[in-house]
């Protein structure tokens, strides 16, 4: 395990709050978030807009806020007709995040870098190979360690091999690295492995910490008593707000207000859960709540 500034702030008592989503928030405010770019696209036609979530993420409590580089892949950049783009792209998103930062002068943020599978994250058939999986992830980790993040946070890993390749490039960085997964209302991998197997095979790596996002709420027991169970590292959980069991379609339902996901979020870290913030439908609404919530009984 690499000992850097996420590891550091773990050593503190209290829960660390991770910001909430991006991508269904720009599209809250009437952004064009349409594949194969998603969030990204704002980099090009709103970066202020980016900030301004930024800074509102921070404003209602966040001690950790994520680059908006969940598309800034090459593949992803390619397959929008703009191969030349990734890497600037990338940079732009962490500065954006180093931006909002730069205003919050009240307490220690840390800047995670975000890397989401490489193709559609619900679908496991279209992983690619085991050499572009390597070249293509070792590339965008690389990228945003030079652009400096301060760690390396692998979101919605729906396969084992693909968890493991990216977190085997996000290592070699010399960066910390935090897995999370993406899994069924059955605690499994949308790829078939259990969550057990998953961090069997990945623990080896070196992570600071496991995690689970994407997922509602409603179906988040299982799975993070599985997590629990399978690895002593500490634990992240940053759901999403839509109807249990229809997470692909319906970002914008919100099933669960904030008020209840704070209630969700306080069983989290009742349950020993260090890193605890909202994923797709997630508004900064949702994270003050959860700040308010954790500050009135003495969690931080």
């Amino acid at each position: 395990m690499t000992a850097g500034p996420l590891y550091t702030a773990l050593q503190r008592s209290g829960t660390r709050i991770l910001d909430g989503a991006m991508g269904t928030e720009l599209q809250r405010r009437g952004l064009d978030v349409s594949q194969p770019l998603w969030s990204a696209r704002a980099l090009v036609t709103a970066p202020q807009l980016v900030l301004q979530i930024h800074r509102e993420y921070l404003a209602a409590g966040a001690d950790i806020i994520t680059t908006n580089s969940f598309r800034t892949t090459a593949r992803a950049c390619a397959h929008a007709g703009w191969p030349d783009r990734s890497e600037a792209l990338t940079r732009e998103a962490v500065t954006l995040a180093q931006q909002a930062r730069a205003d919050c002068t009240e307490r220690t943020i840390l800047i995670a870098g975000s890397i989401a599978p490489l193709d559609d994250c619900y679908r496991p058939d279209l992983v690619p190979g085991d050499d572009a999986l390597h070249s293509e992830h070792s590339l965008h980790a690389r990228r945003l360690a030079d652009a400096g993040v301060d760690f390396l946070l692998l979101e919605t890993m729906g396969t084992t091999r693909e968890a493991e390749a990216a977190c085997r490039a996000a290592a070699g960085t010399g960066k910390e690295v935090v897995v999370s997964f993406l899994c069924t209302a059955e605690g499994l991998l949308y790829g078939g492995e259990s969550i057990a197997e998953a961090v069997r095979t990945i623990a080896r790596l070196g992570p600071t910490a496991f995690s689970l996002n994407c997922i509602s709420p409603r179906h988040m027991a299982p799975a993070l008593l599985t997590l629990q169970t399978a690895t002593p590292l500490p634990l992240a959980v940053y759901a999403n707000v839509g109807r249990a069991g229809e997470e692909r379609a319906e970002t914008f339902v919100h099933d669960v207000p904030p008020g209840e996901y704070a209630d969700f979020a306080e069983q989290w870290r009742h349950q020993g859960v260090r890193i605890i913030g909202g994923c797709c439908g997630t508004t900064p609404e949702y994270i003050a709540q959860m700040r308010e919530r954790f500050e009135y009984s003495g969690a931080r």
